[in-house]
């Protein structure tokens, strides 16, 4: 168990740095600034904590006994606090407000607890957190269809999560280093299934987040014709190819077909189950097909710029995840079935 431990600890360090890079220094993020600053705190903290982890379970140095760690361990709860907020919340604020700099209390006052009572405690104000996270993701529920894979993953997060505050409660119960160990596997799997999700669904964040802003308690679309709005949003997508525009945003497209965001955030997802990021990225790969299979000449990069993505690793990464395959290995399987119907 201790050899899995540590492996998972240098598997945890790598993940953290590639979330960072990848997904919170990236597209998603970037107009979420209390989310990528907090997110980058909590991969920091987490990998801090398995650092001691190895320290402890390989070299015999004992970190997990020293105020740093426990610091740390204190901040962890609190920092994925503030950094799923803002997804899981309708809220528009993107920046830290000071009332929620009391969050930083438990990371504080750790310095004055009793050796004995610190790591305890720690995961009680965990467990608390976790609560909070459990209460937001009942709030989703009635979309839970539209991600119910994802909602299965991080459901195997949120379990972990919960088994290693039941263990935190009394480490000392567990002989040796057998806590540190199970601790540290814990955090390993759970990067292992956040990876996971983030590879199966890349924009997941920003797709809860316009699910989140569309859930409200009373429809915001009493007033308005939902099949004529459907229908000129056809006609702006299909003839008018709207979607090339590299910088439509979902006001834009609200403004051009006379709509609030919230009421077009809803639309889609009341009538279409999908979200505005989502329905456009299908929008655009479905135009790349086409390009793909009409134009062989053209380079992959110049048919995903050509429909509106920002970058080749952009248009991979969605034409991937809709399509379960690259955009070069699509132009392959088609232009090969096309030559063979020729040859029948």
């Amino acid at each position: 168990m201790t050899s899995l431990a540590i492996l998972l600890a240098g598997f945890s360090i790598f993940s953290a740095i590639t979330i960072a890079l990848t997904h919170l220094l990236g597209e998603p993020y970037q107009d979420q600034v209390q989310s990528r600053v907090m997110g980058l705190i909590l991969l920091l903290a987490l990998s801090g904590l398995q650092l001691a982890h190895f320290s402890w379970l390989y070299l015999d140095q004992e970190w997990v006994a020293t105020l740093p760690y426990r610091m740390t361990l204190f901040a962890v709860a609190p920092a994925f606090f503030l950094f799923s907020q803002p997804l899981l919340r309708q809220q528009t604020r993107p920046v830290i407000r000071p009332a929620q700099l009391g969050h930083a209390l438990p990371v504080l006052i750790s310095p004055f607890l009793p050796k004995g009572l610190g790591l305890p405690l720690a995961f009680i104000v965990g467990a608390g957190y976790l609560l909070w996270l459990a209460r937001s993701l009942l709030a989703l529920r009635h979309e839970r269809a539209s991600f119910r894979l994802e909602m299965l993953l991080l459901g195997g997060v949120f379990v972990i999560a919960v088994s290693v505050s039941v263990l935190g409660l009394a480490p000392a119960a567990l002989p040796g280093k057998l806590f540190f160990s199970l601790y540290t596997i814990s955090i390993g799997l759970a990067f292992f299934l956040v990876q996971t999700t983030l590879g199966l669904r890349p924009q997941l964040s920003v797709e809860v987040r316009e699910t989140v802003q569309a859930a409200y308690p009373t429809s915001t679309l009493n007033n308005v014709d939902c099949d004529a709005a459907l229908s000129r949003l056809g006609m702006l997508m299909a003839t008018d190819r709207i979607y090339v525009d590299s910088d439509l945003s979902l006001r834009n497209l609200a403004e051009r077909i006379g709509l609030s965001t919230h009421q077009l955030s809803e639309l889609l997802n009341a009538r279409l189950g999908k979200s505005y990021s989502r329905y456009l990225r299908e929008q655009r790969i479905a135009a790349a097909r086409a390009m793909l299979c009409d134009e062989p000449s053209a380079s992959v990069l110049s048919v995903g710029l050509g429909v509106g993505f920002t970058s080749q690793s952009n248009f991979y990464e969605a034409f991937r995840e809709i399509e379960g395959m690259t955009p070069g290995q699509f132009r392959k399987v088609h232009t090969n079935r096309g030559a063979t119907k020729l040859q029948v």
